[in-house]
């Protein structure tokens, strides 16, 4: 059990290995990542990576971290701020890896829940749960949405005819304009961030912004991570420029069977200009799904009614919760949580649902004259809300 951040530090070249060889893994595993999400958020004497080596080779690990509220638990490194979590496990000895993950975590388990959030479907995660011999749960976790790796003109195809219609003219116009999509090479990945981070804050002034984006500590975290994520081929920048001048710039994190996009920043002045920003994105995002690295296209989590414009697959995060015996009380604790947690969103819902004929007439006279597009930026807004609201929940966004 490595505990010493140094340690931890010295392992990144070990650490990418063991990421390339497992095929679930997802950018939030990447060293890159999780040790520059360490140095922003995580707490002295609070760390926990299992390493398994076979001689002097690391085979596999889960990074993990130890809190002490509401409940005594180890869980992922990566916070709120992450998609995703998962153990890794090289592809050549998964069985022999995945057995020796069971065993290394029954020692910590002893005294703590294992407590893994927002596992992927296909995560190595899944396997360590099927063979944990003591108390076990796995519960439903955030809902996410992905778009086959197919080019945008094969995702159009899936749309009715009159949407596809839309979005093409939508493409046309983006032509028409001169706005140009360029890759940032390594060099740049600093001065890209900046922008965006920028951009993204102009985006949603005045407007409800997950307040956690506009920290000194997460834009801390982006500079660190990127620059080896890009060059790694684990992260792409793209900045789109109109009239010489960058006026929206896209994060996509790439792993071996994934993309994801997960951060954006877009100047006001697009939407004066009738630029389609979500159109425009995506366009960008299926170069990098449908070459000769073929990956899925995640829209990451959230299940908004904006999403579903593209006709994506319905896909479920999990949660596995794991203890023996000693520990099996902190299990019980954790899932009456989870089931309470599960009541007041549905209260939350019911209530949200009883209010909509009114808050739709009182809409009426405003929605005359909205664009489409703002529906979409306030269902983003929402998800991102959403998203300050729980982050606190993994520990990374209020650690």
């Amino acid at each position: 059990m490595c505990e010493d951040e140094a340690e931890f530090e010295a392992l990144a070249g070990q650490w990418a290995r063991l990421h390339r060889s497992c095929e679930a893994a997802t950018p939030f595993q990447s060293h890159a990542w999780l040790s520059s999400w360490w140095r922003s958020y995580g707490r002295r004497g609070r760390l926990r990576v299992l390493l398994v080596h076979e001689g002097d080779r690391l085979v596999a690990a889960a990074p993990m971290m130890r809190v002490n509220r509401p409940l005594p638990a180890l869980k992922p490194l990566g916070g709120a701020i992450s998609d995703f979590s998962d153990v890794l496990v090289d592809g050549a000895l998964r069985e022999a890896g995945t057995e020796a993950l069971v065993a290394g975590l029954r020692v910590p388990a002893s005294t703590a829940l294992i407590d893994f959030g927002e596992v992927r479907p296909g995560a190595c995660a899944e396997a360590v749960h099927a063979r944990w011999p003591g108390p076990k749960r796995a519960l439903a976790d955030s809902p996410c949405l992905e778009l086959p790796p197919l080019p945008m003109e094969e995702l159009l195809q899936r749309l009715p005819t009159p949407r596809a219609q839309r979005t093409r003219a939508k493409m046309r116009k983006l032509t028409a304009l001169g706005v140009q999509a360029r890759t940032v090479p390594v060099e740049e990945v600093e001065a890209s961030v900046r922008t965006l981070l920028h951009l993204h804050e102009l985006q949603w002034q005045g407007r409800k912004v997950t307040s956690e984006h506009l920290q000194p500590r997460f834009r801390e975290h982006l500079l660190r991570a990127l620059r080896p994520m890009v060059a790694a081929g684990e992260a792409v920048l793209t900045e789109f420029r109109l009239d010489g001048e960058v006026m929206a710039a896209d994060l996509t994190l790439l792993s071996g069977t994934l993309a994801g996009g997960y951060l954006y920043g877009a100047h006001p002045g697009l939407r004066e200009r009738k630029v389609d920003v979500a159109t425009m994105l995506l366009n960008a995002c299926t170069r990098h799904t449908s070459g000769e690295q073929r990956r899925a296209l995640s829209l990451l989590r959230g299940d908004e009614p904006y999403k579903h414009h593209w006709r994506p697959e319905p896909v479920t995060n999990q949660r596995f919760l794991l203890a023996r015996r000693r520990t099996a009380p902190l299990l019980a604790a954790a899932l009456g949580d989870a089931s309470a947690r599960r009541w007041a969103k549905e209260r939350m819902r019911e209530r949200k649902a009883e209010g909509e004929p009114a808050a739709k007439g009182k809409g009426k006279g405003e929605a005359k004259g909205e664009p489409a597009a703002r529906g979409a930026r306030e269902a983003k807004g929402a998800r991102e809300a959403k998203g300050e609201r729980e982050a606190g929940r993994g520990g990374g966004g209020a650690p």
